[in-house]
């Protein structure tokens, strides 16, 4: 065939309906949400009305205001599914404005009462945060992928400086966590408060001040769901977060002795503790479970002395002020008081771990300087016994199973109960919404008493009754009211909702 001596004309692509991305990009569930819009109901919740603490609404929202409230939950939904699948803003307008997916109904709605030009800024606002937190938080490719994750953590953990008390409490419990999502496989994982506080050798009043003051604010952990029932809090550990060592240190300045109180003193304007933190994490989290290291025991300064000299023996006090994060004076005390058990040596300036310390067991030596009466350790069991602070944890362990069980007796007692009560507001005043029955059983059943016969044995059930509605109803011992009482609440109840429908 003869050849054309101009080029062929580029074939033109024709633009995809919805840009880019489709529906096809995302994932069946974002899929459908999109289309179907929130069938489950997963994000009403909370939408139309407000609890107490204790379980019990306290305000009814106006269907206006939990419409509301709950289309923005379902539209920042989407948008994190469209950034985490890597599309756009443009892609993600088009996708809630298409007249026929339900997931965009709110955004729809804003732009036909407020206009165009409103709606898109909302998309905009939505967008913006959708993508800061998707770029929080890295989904793990893989089961490898997921372990050099927190490989990587458990790094940046070790050489992060975590000054004063509240710090090192707070590497307690941080490292509580990392064992946690070891156990999980990922940095998002599953745990209670009195799971973490038995693991770090804590108390529970001490893990949620270190929660909000240490751990939350520098961004080391983040807490997505709280737990509800039997079920713990889902936590993720944010393994990308730079903030974590600064804000560490800026909440334990005032909690530390290193800074003289006046000026007149001549105060020092760099920190004592360097930056220069190197500690094994794993000896830590070993130990500090053990009755030896809890409060007015060893304490967590000697967790920090420990797993600085097992990276790097043979330092000085200058080197461990700096690999352990601790001051001076803290140092010194610290060392002093595992010399006494012989679990620490030292060779002119220098200090070693004794070579059984890990376990416990102290070898006495003529060059460290023993206190009258002080004698080399027997194991960890025996150190907690000389500072008073044995069976703590298991009066922890106690303490925390007597109150799961009380916990789950009042979840049973709580589930013995009918459903709670739907509340509605018409003309200020709340109305009861009258729970549904079950079906009408037989008249065979009924007895000219008003009891009700067991089918299966012919005899009368003592827990059944027969409702003013001829309708089955049970009396179980949780019940604090007759049966009398029980059918004139529903009559009264049923008598305000009739009028009021």
């Amino acid at each position: 065939m003869p050849h054309h001596s101009h080029q062929a004309e580029p074939q033109r692509q024709i633009p995809h309906p919805f840009g880019r991305l489709g529906l096809h990009h995302l994932r069946p569930a974002a899929a459908e949400l999109v289309l179907l819009g929130d069938l489950t109901g997963r994000y009403a919740t909370g939408s139309y009305s407000r609890l107490g603490s204790d379980g019990r609404i306290v305000a009814v929202r106006q269907d206006r205001q939990g419409a509301a409230e709950h289309g923005h939950r379902v539209t920042a939904a989407i948008a994190c599914h469209v950034a985490r699948a890597g599309g756009s803003i443009d892609e993600l307008t088009r996708l809630l404005l298409h007249p026929d997916h339900e997931g965009g109904r709110h955004a729809r709605h804003i732009a036909l009462r407020s206009g165009q030009a409103r709606a898109l800024d909302y998309i905009r606002r939505v967008w913006a945060s959708a993508t800061a937190v998707v770029a929080g938080t890295r989904v793990p490719a893989s089961r490898h992928h997921a372990y050099e994750v927190l490989a990587a953590l458990r790094d940046r953990i070790e050489t992060a400086p975590w000054r004063g008390e509240r710090g090192r409490t707070a590497l307690r419990v941080l490292r509580a966590h990392l064992n946690f999502a070891e156990i999980a496989g990922g940095p998002l994982h599953h745990a209670s408060e009195r799971q973490t506080a038995e693991e770090a050798g804590i108390s529970r009043t001490t893990l949620r001040v270190v929660y909000e003051t240490v751990l939350k604010p520098g961004g080391w952990l983040r807490r997505l769901r709280v737990g509800h029932g039997r079920e713990g809090s889902t936590w993720y550990l944010d393994h990308d977060s730079s903030t974590g060592g600064r804000a560490c240190g800026s909440l334990s300045r005032f909690w530390t002795t290193q800074y003289p109180p006046d000026l007149a003193l001549e105060e020092w304007t760099t920190p004592e503790t360097a930056m220069t933190a190197d500690i094994d994490s794993t000896v830590i989290a070993r130990l500090m479970g053990h009755d030896a290291f809890a409060h007015r025991g060893l304490g967590s300064s000697a967790l920090m002395i420990i797993g600085a000299l097992h990276v790097r023996p043979a330092q000085t006090v200058s080197e461990l002020v700096g690999t352990a994060s601790v001051s001076r004076a803290t140092a010194y005390r610290t060392l002093r008081r595992l010399a006494n058990h012989g679990l620490v040596h030292h060779d002119g300036e220098t200090w070693t771990l004794a070579p059984r310390a890990v376990e416990g067991f102290g070898n006495g030596s003529q060059d460290a300087a023993m206190e009258l009466g002080a004698r080399p350790a027997e194991g960890w069991d025996s150190i907690a016994q000389c500072y008073g602070t044995a069976g703590v944890a298991v009066r922890r362990r106690t303490l925390h199973a007597v109150e799961r069980a009380a916990y789950r007796e009042a979840l049973d007692r709580f589930a013995e109960h009918r459903s709670k009560a739907i509340v509605i507001v018409r003309d200020g005043r709340q109305v009861l919404v009258p729970a549904p029955r079950p079906d009408e059983f037989p008249s065979a059943w009924q007895t000219p008493g008003g009891s009700v016969l067991d089918p299966v044995t012919g005899r009368t059930a003592a827990d059944w009754r027969l409702a003013t509605d001829g309708r089955l109803i049970l009396i179980t011992p949780a019940d604090q009211r007759s049966y009398d009482e029980l059918a004139a609440a529903h009559a009264e109840a049923l008598r305000e909702w009739n009028s009021a429908t």
